[in-house]
């Protein structure tokens, strides 16, 4: 938790938390120091410090003997001054000794000591009464009792004091010992600190460096020519590192969809190509096979049309007109074979050819029309009718009694679907052979004409390989073939 808290925090926070923690560290290790140094330096000024009471003692008592001596012979006031002046500086060092009983030589040394003062200042007090009551015996051997006090309290001064100084000695080696000791102590944690120090500041380095190191390496994949096949980096913290990780992600995948999307779009194009080629072939053979000749289309054109302006000069309307549908017919086919047409246009031309159909068959073929007329400005692919038209009359209702032969063309809107129907009530067909040629089995080589095979292919092509031709036949129950063009890819 505390390593998620601390990989989230902003950069700028985590260098301010590292430089208070670094900050923190020295200052307690300075502090540390600070305090044991001070600590021996005390302990090595008070180890003294009792032989320095004992000397300041000892001079006290000899200047309040001097005081008393010069008091007592001349009864001089500076005397008195020096006497009073220096005794109370004994009354104060003799507080500051021991004076209950304790199993320390010392402790017991510094009571005889005090007790001895007291006596000392109690005869002294008592010989200068005696001096000023002009009493000379009196303060004569109350002198000389303090002179007697005065020589064994600097006797046993010096000696208490040779002793404490040995003491002190050796308490002044230990404590000397001991500073080294915290001195090596507080140079080691100095250094442990510091090393402290510095992993902070490299464990830091490294979350903002080591994200941002892996970020480069990327990039030069990246910049290499294969994104594709870059991984995307793992994101470890939320910081402004974490943060452009992240961009660097969202902006790898983007790369890789526009290379995929790139690809497909060609493939799709290249694809197109392929099917408008093969659109291109069909289309061709149909035209060539439905003219079935090397004819020059005009030639053709013109020998018709002088033919229908023969035939209307010797007064043969029905001449006329039959080659007045033969000459749309073929001009259609050829004009109109490679575009898409409107489907009333597909219409007009199963109008030509079933009145060509009847002329020649005088009249034998029976042909029907179900429209709905707002479903004629559909756009279709050119020469899709008359092939299935040619089909049900050439399998269907070829051989059957004159007159009893009929084909159907209906047109009419169903989901969304402008569905045009071809039906006839001819022979039917087998299910085997259906079966073929939705297969795509049966090849438009083996029909005449264009072939309703040929028309499977190029409706294929045109609505990108949806299912829109559907065919229904029974034996002796006749044939139906529905086309169902996707109304969406129309404006109607």
């Amino acid at each position: 938790m505390k390593a998620n808290f601390f990989a989230n925090m902003k950069i700028s926070r985590k260098l301010v938390a590292v430089f208070l923690a670094t900050s923190v560290i020295a200052m307690c290790v300075n502090i540390f120091i600070y305090l044991n140094l001070n600590q021996a330096l005390e302990k090595i000024n008070t180890v003294f410090s009792s032989n320095i009471s004992f000397n300041e003692l000892s001079d006290s008592l000899n200047k309040t003997h001097q005081g008393l001596t010069g008091f007592l012979e001349t009864k001089g006031t500076d005397d008195f001054e020096l006497y009073y002046a220096s005794s109370l500086d004994v009354k104060n060092i003799s507080r500051s000794l021991n004076s209950n009983v304790a199993d320390n030589s010392i402790k017991l040394s510094e009571r005889d000591i005090r007790n001895m003062l007291d006596t000392y200042l109690k005869t002294a007090d008592e010989a200068v009464t005696a001096k000023r009551g002009r009493k000379i015996d009196e303060y004569t051997a109350k002198y000389e009792e303090c002179t007697r006090i005065k020589d064994y309290l600097n006797t046993y001064i010096y000696s208490v004091n040779n002793e404490q100084f040995r003491t002190n000695s050796e308490t002044y080696m230990a404590l000397v010992n001991s500073l080294r000791y915290t001195e090596i102590m507080s140079m080691l944690i100095f250094a442990v600190a510091s090393v402290m120090n510095v992993l902070l500041i490299v464990i830091l380095t490294s979350t903002i460096t080591r994200p941002l190191t892996r970020l480069s390496a990327k990039a030069d994949e990246i910049s290499q020519g294969s994104p594709e096949n870059v991984e995307p980096l793992e994101v470890y913290s939320d910081d402004e590192v974490g943060k452009v990780t992240r961009a660097f992600n969202e902006m790898l995948a983007s790369i890789k969809d526009y290379i995929a999307r790139i690809r497909t779009q060609l493939i799709t194009q290249s694809e197109m190509k392929e099917k408008n080629l093969l659109m291109e072939t069909h289309l061709k053979d149909a035209q060539l096979k439905y003219l079935q000749s090397q004819i020059n289309p005009h030639f053709l054109f013109n020998t018709l049309n002088a033919g229908a302006q023969l035939a209307m000069m010797e007064g043969a309307d029905r001449t006329v007109e039959y080659i007045r549908n033969m000459a749309d017919f073929f001009r259609y086919n050829v004009k109109k074979s490679s575009e898409t047409v409107k489907l009333s246009e597909e219409i007009e031309l199963v109008d030509s050819y079933m009145y060509i159909l009847n002329v020649r068959y005088a009249g034998e073929m029976l042909f029907e029309k179900d429209i709905d007329e707002s479903l004629l400005n559909v756009m279709v692919p050119s020469m899709i009718i008359q092939p299935l038209v040619e089909n049900s009359i050439k399998y269907g209702i070829k051989d059957l009694e004159p007159g009893e032969g009929k084909v159907t063309l209906s047109v009419y809107r169903e989901d969304k679907m402008c569905c045009i129907r071809v039906s006839d009530n001819g022979i039917g067909t087998d299910e085997e052979i259906i079966e073929k040629i939705m297969n795509h089995e049966k090849k438009p080589s083996e029909t005449r004409g264009v072939g309703i095979t040929n028309v499977m292919s190029r409706l294929d092509l045109y609505y990108n390989n949806k299912e829109v031709f559907e065919m229904k036949s029974r034996k002796n129950e006749g044939t139906h073939v529905t086309i169902k063009i996707p109304l969406e890819d129309t404006n109607v």
